[in-house]
């Protein structure tokens, strides 16, 4: 069985190679409105990976205090 770790690094994997997908579709059409939305996602992609370090770190700091 798949641990938790495992389990979401599965998933954010598959976040941005759906999102590489998009973004190479968008170029590949040469779509604005395709490209703008590509670079969004992969925005909040990177948002949501850097709230998620930053989460684990204020949750160890706690641990040790």
């Amino acid at each position: 069985m798949l641990s938790r770790q495992h389990l979401n690094r599965i998933i954010i994997l598959g976040f941005m190679v759906l999102v590489g997908y998009a973004l190479g579709k968008a170029f590949y059409h040469q779509s604005i409105m395709g490209i703008i939305l590509g670079f969004t996602s992969l925005g909040a992609g990177i948002y949501f990976l850097y709230l998620i370090v930053k989460a684990k770190a204020e949750l160890e700091a706690e641990e040790r205090a």
